[in-house]
């Protein structure tokens, strides 16, 4: 993985596949390449012209001809998974004849065993990735059309892909298909397009379609028509992204990260809007597909999420116990896909993705459905794969998020997560009095998170007191618990200082052990029942000459500094008590000098394992 582009139509071609790299470059990546087709002279096919650079698109760019002219071509940025980031490794890869070119995101399983096989039949092998293999396999297929070439290729293949392909004697098309890898095709005027993420396609369209596991497509200049790897033909309405080119831009900002960070209180606002029922104290989820009377017969509700996600979902798990009141708990779906899990029928699942694509989420959703569970999707991208394979769910309308460290998506999915939280509970058991202290409590959100920010400054002058650290401590109880995760998650993330966290009321459990003056802890102190209990964790950690910085509703004598929080309803003040930590993450990595919106070894959409 990590992002594909492709052109056919009558403009210039390179030009536009190395602006939709640039699009893409927040996906994270190690490698850049781009192929084009040439024209056919007179009784002879067309010729493919090749240019890879290990590094920025900025290199591959600079490597670029200037007479460079074609007017369909593909293009990669590679994150390394077989084979470490060169010019060799980069996509995209083509075979001995220069006939065959491939772009492709996810893993083949099997590409060893197919390797051996191969190179055994005497084929040379350039590249130490697991696509060259594909490459090779279209190659040598004797069928008569690219369509069955790629179809023959990929009867052999094993695991996960997005592709797209282009042959020179078949220049007037680009084949693609898909995998458990997203694949979205861009309707044009007289012209098409094809990429992994709609960030590259906005700028030109807005009219999409997005591919299915199982599907592929041919892409003409002025048509294209989707299709079964199988053969069958399938039915493809384009729809209407709503975010528009401007989405993803800085907006004046030096990062995406500080960009999205500050649009926290817009973005809370807009999930918010028009769910609300005051008459009755509730919230409208419109979406979810679950009348009263099934919401009222769940026993139990799971939520699968990885990294981030997996945090809102865990804070998620405890706004539905402690508001609708049925027993709910999160899981990593990296983990709970492969412990053979018993599926029970009174469980609701709910599958929580920024993406909607990250594929161990998309794998647990796939094998609860083909065991009969009823499964809800809360992901920000409309009509992402985990949209589509779920019952019901919610979006959390976050708006496109570019940074490869989530921000604005964690707090919309926390919120998301409170009023589904409400909607059960007011199905339930909650009180119409309850039900109007949350609704008003959410409605204070956006302006208390203009607040924090405000006090940017502030918390900026901090992070430079704690960026010398070479290790930090995280502790929570409770709600504050995985909020300390997330922050955790963050800093290590972005800054690259080792960051963990644990439940403060287990430091003397044994990580006491490692308080001593030069490992600072960050202590999320909420003014609630549990105050006094986290006060005693911070008298351990003083006790053993640690630093302390608190995040807080009100200053900590024990802290060495606090960040001061408004306060907000107990339940959800996890959602503002998370927004200075992602500024303390920002500014720390800041004050380092790192790479902030591509920190190294990372990718935005996770679409492998």
């Amino acid at each position: 993985m990590c992002g594909i582009v492709g052109y056919i139509g009558k403009r210039d071609v390179a030009p536009l596949l190395l602006e939709g790299l640039q699009r893409l470059e927040y996906r994270g990546y190690d490698s850049a390449g781009i192929v084009i087709t040439g024209k056919a002279a007179a009784g002879r096919p067309g010729t493919l012209k090749m240019v890879k650079a290990k590094g920025r698109v900025r290199e591959l760019e600079s490597r670029v001809p200037k007479r460079f002219a074609g007017t369909t071509g593909i293009a990669h940025t590679r994150w390394a998974t077989h084979g470490a980031p060169s010019d060799e490794n980069a996509h995209p890869h083509m075979d001995a004849e220069n006939k065959v070119a491939v772009v492709h995101n996810g893993i083949i399983d099997n590409a060893s065993e197919l390797r051996t096989r191969l190179t055994a039949d005497g084929v040379v092998f350039l590249s130490e990735t697991d696509t060259e293999v594909l490459t090779h396999l279209i190659a040598r297929a004797q069928a008569d059309t690219l369509e069955e070439k790629v179809r023959e290729a990929l009867r052999h293949v094993e695991g996960t892909y997005g592709v797209a392909v282009l042959h020179a004697d078949f220049n007037d098309r680009i084949v693609v298909a898909r995998n458990g890898s997203p694949v979205v095709l861009g309707i044009g005027e007289k012209e098409m397009f094809v990429a992994s993420d709609v960030a590259a396609l906005v700028a030109h369209t807005r009219q999409v379609v997005t591919l299915d596991d199982g599907e592929m497509a041919t892409l003409k200049a002025d048509d294209f028509r989707t299709y079964t790897t199988e053969g069958s033909t399938t039915t493809a309405t384009p729809t209407t992204v709503e975010w528009e080119a401007e989405s993803y831009d800085m907006g004046g900002h030096d990062t995406y990260m500080h960009k999205e960070i500050s649009e926290q209180a817009d973005a809370v606002d807009r999930v918010l809007r028009g769910r609300i029922d005051d008459r009755f104290s509730t919230v409208h989820l419109g979406g979810l597909n679950l009348d009263a009377r099934e919401a009222r017969g769940v026993r139990r509700i799971k939520i699968l999420g990885c990294g981030t996600s997996y945090h809102a979902g865990q804070i998620g798990a405890q706004l539905i116990e402690e508001l609708a009141r049925i027993p709910a708990d999160a899981e990593p779906a990296s983990e709970f896909r492969y412990r053979n899990p018993v599926v029970d029928p009174d469980t609701l699942y709910v599958a929580v993705s920024q993406s909607g694509e990250t594929y161990d989420v998309l794998a647990a959703v796939q094998e609860l459905k083909r065991k009969g569970a009823r499964v809800l999707g809360v992901v920000n991208v409309v009509g992402s794969a985990i949209a589509r394979e779920a019952d019901g769910g919610t979006y959390v309308h976050a708006g496109p998020e570019v940074c490869v460290v989530s921000t604005k998506c964690f707090t919309n999915t926390v919120v998301a997560f409170a009023l589904l939280a409400l909607h059960l509970g007011r199905i339930r058991d909650l009180s119409v009095a309850d039900g109007k202290r949350i609704i008003d409590g959410l409605r204070r959100l956006p302006e208390q998170i203009s607040e924090i920010l405000a006090n940017e400054d502030e918390i900026k002058r901090l992070a430079a007191e704690y960026a010398d650290a070479k290790s930090m401590m995280f502790i929570g109880r409770v709600r504050g618990y995985p909020v300390a995760r997330e922050a955790s998650l963050k800093l290590k993330e972005v800054s690259y200082i080792h960051a963990e966290a644990y439940p403060a009321s287990e430091l003397k459990h044994g990580p006491l052990a490692l308080i001593e003056p030069a490992m600072p802890t960050v202590a999320i102190v909420p003014d609630d029942d549990l105050l006094e209990k986290n006060r005693a964790a911070m008298e351990e950690i003083k006790a053993r000459s640690g630093r302390i910085l608190a995040v807080a509703h009100q200053v900590q004598e024990k802290a060495d500094h606090t960040i001061v929080v408004p306060k907000n309803e107990n339940e959800l003040d996890p959602i503002l008590m998370g927004i200075p930590l992602q500024l303390f993450a920002y500014h720390t990595a800041l004050a380092m000098g790192r790479d902030i919106d591509k920190p190294r070894n990372l990718a935005k959409s996770v679409t492998v394992e």
